[in-house]
């Protein structure tokens, strides 16, 4: 490296290998490098820590990226991380033999904190969760196009992001949806529809698992979206598919989706709670039930209520299968372990009356992985259960 980076230095002794280093433990420095700036970290006693993003403006003040001294963080360093990220899902997991639809790039997972891409055929969406990665985007969007010759882009970030990490984006211009392919099943990805990244292809695999459960069965997908596991089911086979959403906008694209596969479903608008009430009274039960609700908070302090959200809603809908029959129960909710979301699920079993007994524990796919040392890239829980 021939200019010296700026440095920041820390409080106290740091003896992690976590990549964020929250703002109580770092000194002030005298001459504040701007939010998303690369900085040179130094420990208490002089040492060389690492090599990151820093932002004083953020609750995480160091994002670090590289432990190696002698290794810079420069266009090179974005060029070949991002290549290896790539390299992992199509070489090593060999997803376009199943997808043209995966994540490139999984935020701290591939050791790229503060950024998310998402590849829809030839559309990527570029997700910004840091000012640095804000800050270099250029560096970014050509290690992209390296690995994606001819790609279209679509970039944004969250307002809740610009505000907490101190920078301003409107997003790039909406592009037109791509069409994408899983497993033969074909769904239409529009980032600026009704979903940010216009497609959750976290759920890849687990669609493809309940798929093959419901050939001939009456199947109720819950907070169904754009209809994912509900189109997946009809194209395997499902005799019946009903989706419910409250959101008309996800509705209409589901609706979409369900014609790009020639299957027909039925969609209702509507709230589940209520509409799960008066399922439950009337005893319109199904053989294979999917509840798929949205993240319930970003809050550490609202994880009881979510929790308690989370109880009301599982009861409901296991008042809806039939006696064995099939329940898949979801949350993206990161701060909501996996052990949470378990016990919620057998207290709602106990307050409605039914037994499950659990088939399957799974999360996201493959390309949204997680490093040991890091967990907060681990957010999907997926439990498939039989009801008794």
């Amino acid at each position: 490296m021939n200019t010296p980076l700026p440095t920041v230095h820390l409080k106290n002794a740091w003896r992690s290998s976590h990549p964020w280093i929250f703002q109580k433990l770092v000194a002030k420095p005298e001459q504040k490098p701007k939010p998303g700036n690369i900085v040179d970290v130094i420990g208490v006693e002089g040492e060389w820590i690492g090599r990151g993003f820093y932002n004083g403006h953020s609750r995480i003040a160091v994002r670090i990226l590289e432990t190696d001294p002698d290794i810079a963080v420069d266009a090179g360093w974005f060029s070949r991380k991002i290549a290896e990220a790539v390299s992992l899902r199509r070489d090593i997991l060999k997803l376009d033999e199943v997808s043209n639809a995966w994540r490139v790039v999984h935020a701290e997972g591939d050791g790229l904190s503060g950024l998310v891409v998402d590849r829809y055929d030839d559309l990527l969406v570029v997700e910004f969760f840091s000012a640095g990665m804000f800050r270099h985007r250029e560096w970014i969007y050509e290690a992209l196009k390296e690995q994606f010759p001819g790609a279209r882009f679509y970039s944004f970030a969250e307002e809740h992001v610009q505000k907490q990490e101190s920078f301003d984006f409107r997003g790039t211009e909406p592009p037109a949806p791509a069409i994408i392919s899983e497993y033969g099943v074909r769904f239409r990805a529009d980032p600026a529809g009704a979903h940010k990244t216009g497609f959750f292809a976290d759920q890849r695999e687990n669609r493809q698992w309940l798929s093959q459960q419901v050939a001939g069965k009456r199947v109720l997908d819950l907070c169904c979206n754009t209809g994912g596991f509900g189109v997946y089911a009809k194209v395997r086979g499902a005799e019946e598919v009903v989706g419910v959403d409250i959101d008309e906008d996800v509705i209409s694209i589901a609706k979409g989706n369900a014609k790009l596969n020639d299957v027909k479903l039925k969609f209702v608008q509507a709230d589940i709670f209520p509409w799960l009430r008066d399922a439950g009274n009337a005893k319109d039960l199904y053989d294979v039930v999917i509840l798929d609700p949205a993240k319930m908070t970003r809050d550490r302090e609202q994880v009881i209520a979510a929790l308690k959200k989370y109880l009301d809603m599982n009861k409901l809908a296991l008042g809806v299968v039939k006696p064995g029959g099939l329940f898949a129960t979801f949350s993206c909710t990161g701060l909501v372990s996996e052990q949470e979301f378990l016990d919620m699920l057998r207290r709602a079993a106990y307050f409605s009356g039914r037994t499950i007994q659990i088939l399957k524990v799974s999360g996201a796919g493959a390309d949204h992985p997680f490093m040991a040392h890091a967990q907060e890239s681990r957010y999907l829980k997926a439990v498939f259960c039989r009801v008794f």
